[in-house]
């Protein structure tokens, strides 16, 4: 829907920060067009659990539509873009078509980094969209199945699998595979060597989850190695190939999977498609306001941005699911700051906590103010928060259930090998 008579502000992006900019803007005198490849939004913190078959993709994805169905001035436009011509204000889309804006918020996100590690990005698979966490579940539970008709070809049914990175992402998917390799020879009775079956954590720094404090850290490190997650730290890995990985050092570690969570680039984006300055990882550098210094009608948000930490704090904030949230919102505020013709006003983070899942009743929860929850409350904590967090009711209560059912029996899940064949050979467009 057109509305001549007011500014049209155009959203790229679906995610956490662009939906979070377009929630603000409901309701308005603008007219908001969202702008996505996609037409829903993913719940990425979960996504880990989808590829891990805890989860199910329908459970952490939402139409973009329907979260707006309320919202008049709200309009979705299903569609890659492609270019974007800051002088004539307008946008190209993959199928020639072009939009015009008076306000642009970018939140295009990020993307898998590799930091040029030689066969990485042909050998592992990432972690950050949806269809990855299907391609990954896929051959997870492919090689499972595999090794059960062929154990000759996977060291006597033992086959390996390692995790590349630290973080909460590898910290969850390496501790949610111990779980499936679990529940596969309990309840799918797979013919899998479980004392031999190895699944290793790989990061090339001194400790586990580095944004959290160092006894969370610990701890993720010491309930991992007792569910039988072999941590391995300064272990940088210098390659990778379709047989496993190669650390500094030389040595060789066999895997049938390779999972890369060692962190995100905008480089490769639409975002660094702009010419804008960058910073680290490729992400934008942008005023206090969160625009863009030589054109204050474009706003970068989320994962695409080096978003500031307020004035007196000179590192910017992490790339997370919080951060996104609010420089989308703080975006929105500004652009109707700047169509009244009033002074836009500097971004500001409210740190609020992070948090992690290692496992069943095992977390690491670090609220505001550095109080950390760990253990059974720490995982109430992160499931509370996600649950409240998760777009749509449908989804919430489903995944509630499930968590529920698998705390308490474990049951055969998700566990399909469902493979769209089209979109395995289209990529993630």
């Amino acid at each position: 829907m057109e509305h001549p008579s007011v500014a049209r502000v155009v959203v790229v992006g679906g995610g956490f920060a662009g939906l979070a900019a377009a929630r603000a803007l409901a309701g308005a005198p603008v007219e908001v067009v969202i702008v996505d490849q996609h037409n829903f939004h993913t719940f990425q913190p979960l996504l880990y659990q989808v590829a891990t078959a805890g989860l199910e993709p329908a459970d952490v994805a939402y139409p973009v539509r329907t979260i707006f169905g309320r919202a008049p001035n709200v309009s979705f436009r299903h569609g890659r873009v492609t270019g974007i011509d800051m002088s004539s204000r307008k946008l190209t889309l993959s199928d020639g078509a072009r939009l015009a804006y008076d306000q642009l918020v970018v939140a295009s996100g990020a993307t898998a980094g590799y930091f040029a590690v030689p066969g990485a990005s042909q050998n592992a698979l990432p972690l950050y969209t949806l269809l990855d966490a299907r391609k990954l579940r896929n051959r997870v539970l492919g090689i499972l199945e595999a090794a059960d008709a062929r154990p000759e070809d996977f060291d006597g049914g033992a086959p390996s699998f390692v995790v590349v990175g630290g973080g909460p992402t590898g910290v969850e998917t390496s501790g949610a595979l111990v779980e499936l390799l679990d529940v596969a020879v309990r309840r799918d009775r797979l013919r899998i060597d479980r004392e031999r079956t190895r699944v290793m954590l790989l990061d090339a720094s001194d400790r586990l989850l580095p944004a959290f404090r160092e006894t969370a850290g610990r701890y993720a490190q010491q309930t991992l190695a007792s569910r039988g997650v072999e941590v391995r730290l300064s272990a940088a890995v210098s390659e990778v190939t379709s047989e496993g990985v190669r650390i500094a050092g030389g040595e060789w570690i066999p895997a049938a999977v390779v999972v890369w969570a060692g962190g995100v680039t905008v480089d490769g984006t639409l975002a660094a498609s702009l010419g804008a300055a960058s910073g680290a990882g490729g992400r934008l550098l942008v005023g206090l306001d969160l625009a863009l210094a030589e054109h204050p009608e474009v706003f970068v948000v989320g994962d695409a941005a080096l978003v500031p930490n307020g004035r007196d704090e000179p590192r910017p904030c992490a790339q997370l699911a919080p951060v996104a949230i609010q420089s989308g919102r703080h975006a929105a505020r500004q652009i109707l700051h700047h169509l009244a013709g009033e002074p836009t006003e500097p971004f500001a983070y409210h740190d609020k906590g992070i948090m992690a899942t290692i496992g069943r009743r095992a977390a690491v929860a670090q609220l505001w103010r550095g109080l950390v929850l760990r253990g059974t409350l720490g995982w109430l904590a992160w499931l509370g928060l996600h649950l409240v967090e998760l777009v749509g009711f449908r989804n919430r209560l489903v995944v509630m259930v499930n968590w529920a059912w698998r705390y308490f029996d474990w049951p055969s899940g998700p566990r399909l090998i469902v493979a769209d064949v089209e979109a395995e050979l289209d990529g993630d467009t």
